[in-house]
């Protein structure tokens, strides 16, 4: 034989634990049910259950029940009311709807139930406008996010562009590098950064215009510019050559 009031007891006990503060006995001339059994109210508010301030609920709501001798095998008597802002229409429509969930809850505790039936449809009913909202705001941030273009920097792309750096700071400091360093025999030959470091390049630039000065003060010399501009791609090839000869003898050392 089933103890109802003892399923009730223990019911009532851990709705306590649960809800704490929103779980209250109520005096049944207070409830609107037709009993004098002990009567409880649970408040109710479409929020999370973490949050601690309440100051801003548009809604909030008690739901109000009583057992019947014979719950859970039978449904408990429930009512709802408004704590704030709930209209008449819409708490007849939570009640019918929440004694339906009820009917088809037979048999076990389901007061627990009922109290996440009610707080879903609080939430839906009044959480649209605010839901709206936020997601009007989520759709204006996503725009505000500047999404990045261009090609991704890779090691190999910086070294790609590293070593054209190199050899056009190089290809600049050559600019003072007489014709002959780069005809000599390839044992003698100078880098452009090597020639650069050795300090010849100015003093033999320094040298070069002192000794002219004398002589070739009146005469004029006439630069074709696409004879300069192939000069400094022919350097500038001479360097790349330069740059892969020593990343393979460096490679050899290693090696063996």
């Amino acid at each position: 034989m089933t103890d109802y009031a003892a399923e009730q007891e223990m019911e009532i006990e851990a709705l306590r634990a649960i809800l704490m503060d929103d779980f209250k006995d109520i005096h049944s001339s207070e409830s609107g049910l037709n009993t004098s059994s002990p009567c409880f109210q649970i408040t109710i508010s479409p929020q999370d259950d973490e949050a601690d301030d309440t100051t801003n609920i548009p809604v909030q709501l008690g739901l109000i029940f009583s057992h019947t001798g014979k719950y859970p095998d039978e449904p408990p008597l429930l009512n709802v009311t408004s704590l704030r802002g709930i209209q008449t229409d819409d708490l007849k429509t939570l009640k019918e709807k929440l004694q339906q969930e009820a009917s088809e809850n037979l048999g076990m505790a389901m007061v627990y139930t009922l109290v996440t039936s009610a707080k879903d449809w609080l939430s839906e009913r009044f959480g649209q406008s605010d839901g709206a909202d936020n997601t009007g705001e989520e759709e204006a941030a996503k725009d505000d996010i500047i999404v990045p273009h261009g090609e991704a920097v890779t090691m190999e792309t910086f070294l790609a562009w590293r070593e054209r750096f190199e050899a056009e700071l190089a290809l600049e400091r050559a600019k003072l590098m007489p014709e002959s360093a780069l005809t000599a025999p390839k044992e003698k030959k100078l880098t452009g950064r090597q020639w650069f470091e050795s300090g010849r390049a100015s003093t033999k630039g320094t040298a070069v215009a002192t000794e002219g000065s004398d002589d070739e003060e009146d005469e004029d010399v006439d630069f074709d510019d696409d004879d300069f501009e192939d000069d400094e791609e022919d350097m500038l090839e001479h360097y790349l050559a330069e740059k892969s000869e020593d990343s393979s003898s460096h490679s050899s050392r290693r090696a063996s």
